[in-house]
C-alpha cells in the first residue's frame, strides 16, 4: 500500500502537550459500528464480566544523553544520543546526532556515564559500549539521561520533572523502553480495582518500546518499511491464562499497539525474544478481539496497524470525528476503544 493513504491533516492545536489529569479523566472515542463518546473511566462499564486485558508493563528509561566525543585530536562535538535497544548488559544501540561526528572506537562522556562507539551503521545508528552496568548504571542513567519525549512536544515546550511521572504506567515494572506504552497512561490504581471489582482480568506482558516509534516511514510503499526488533516477553502462566480466556470465549481486549503487536508476534505462545512484526491492512489478527489504544500521527506504522484493526474507512471516520469534535492526540492525548473489523 502508498503510505500516503495513511494521511491525514491535524491542526497543532489538537496535540495535547500534557496529560489530562486525573488520567482517567481522558476522553475515549469508542469505535464499532457506530461512534460513542466516553470517557476513559467508563471502561469498566463498556467492557463485560470476564474480559481480559493486557497490559505492557515495560518501563521507560531516561534514555536521552546529551555529552561530548572525547579523546580524539582536534575538536570535542557535543553528541546527543538516543538509546535505542539493549544488546546485553553494557551494549547498547543507539540513535547519535550528529552520527557524522563519530567513527567506531570514538569515546563519549555524558556526566557520569563513559562509553566507546564500537559500531556505527546506517541512519546514524551506532552501537555503545558502555564502562558501567547493572545496578550502577541504572543510577548514574538517571543523573544523566532525560525521558526521551517524543519530537512533537520537545519541539513545542521545555521538558520538566513531571514529565519524569507522567510519562511512565503506574504499573511500570520492567525497566527497558524509551517510549512509553502510551495507552496505559491513562490508567490508575483507583481504574484498575474498579476493573476487577467488575470482574475483568488484567495480564502483563513485556515489550520494550524501541526509539524506533519515533522514527517516520521514509519509504513510498509500506512493502518497503523495515521495523526496529523489539525485545518482548510473554510468560509461560500469562500465556496460559490467555489461551484458556480464549479457549471459554472470553475476549481478550488488548491495551496499547505494544500489547498487541506482541501477542500477534508470539501468537500469545510463551515467549521471550526480539520481534519486528509490522502490520498494515491485510493483516489477519488471531488474538486480541479489541484495543485501546491513543490517536496516532498520519503516515506511522501505528496509524496502519489501527486501520489494519478496526478498517481503514472506519478509522478515518473516527479520526474525522476526534479532530471535529476537539479530542487530543498523541502520546499525551485521548484514547480510543476499537472493535476489531469483522
Amino acid at each position: 500500500m502508498r503510505v500516503s493513504d495513511f494521511d491525514f491533516n491535524l491542526p497543532p492545536e489538537r496535540i495535547a502537550l500534557r496529560p489530562a489529569a486525573p488520567r482517567e479523566s481522558a476522553r475515549l472515542l469508542v469505535v464499532g459500528d457506530r461512534l460513542h463518546d466516553h470517557v476513559v473511566a467508563d471502561i469498566p462499564g463498556l467492557l463485560r464480566a470476564g474480559d481480559v486485558l493486557v497490559f505492557n508493563d515495560t518501563k521507560v528509561l531516561p534514555a536521552a544523553l546529551t555529552g561530548k566525543r572525547i579523546g580524539r585530536l582536534g575538536t570535542t562535538p557535543k553528541i546527543e544520543v538516543l538509546l535505542h535497544q539493549r544488546l546485553d548488559g553494557d551494549k547498547w544501540t543507539a540513535f547519535a546526532k550528529p552520527a557524522k561526528k563519530l567513527a567506531a572506537g570514538d569515546r563519549l562522556q555524558f556526566g557520569e556515564l563513559t562509553a566507546i562507539v564500537t559500531e556505527k551503521r546506517e541512519a546514524g545508528e551506532i552501537v555503545l559500549h558502555f564502562d558501567q552496568t547493572g545496578e550502577q548504571f541504572e543510577q548514574a542513567l538517571a543523573c544523566e539521561g532525560k525521558v526521551p519525549l517524543p519530537p512533537y512536544i520537545e519541539s513545542r515546550r521545555a521538558q520538566d520533572e513531571q514529565d519524569r511521572r507522567d510519562y511512565q504506567t503506574i504499573y511500570a515494572d520492567r525497566a527497558g523502553a524509551v517510549a512509553a506504552p502510551t495507552a496505559g497512561l491513562h490508567f490508575t490504581k483507583d481504574l484498575l480495582n474498579s476493573l476487577q471489582a467488575n470482574g475483568i482480568q488484567s495480564e502483563f506482558l513485556t515489550l520494550h518500546v524501541g526509539a524506533g516509534t519515533f522514527l517516520p516511514v521514509k519509504v513510498d510503499d509500506t512493502k518497503e518499511h523495515r521495523m526496529h526488533g523489539e525485545w518482548g516477553e510473554v510468560p509461560p502462566d500469562v500465556s496460559a491464562r490467555l489461551k484458556q480466556a480464549e479457549a471459554e470465549g472470553r475476549r481478550i481486549i488488548a491495551v496499547g499497539t505494544t500489547s498487541l503487536r506482541l501477542l500477534e508476534a508470539s501468537r500469545m505462545e510463551p515467549f521471550s525474544g526480539t520481534t519486528d512484526i509490522f502490520i498494515t491492512p491485510g493483516y489477519q489478527f488471531s488474538t486480541a478481539d479489541a484495543l485501546i489504544t491513543n490517536f496516532h500521527l498520519p503516515r506511522s506504522t501505528l496509524f496502519m496497524l489501527v486501520c489494519a484493526f478496526a478498517g481503514m474507512e472506519r478509522m478515518k471516520q473516527a479520526y474525522a470525528h476526534a479532530i471535529a469534535s476537539n479530542y487530543r492526540f498523541y502520546s499525551y492525548g485521548d484514547a480510543c476503544l476499537l472493535l476489531r473489523n469483522p
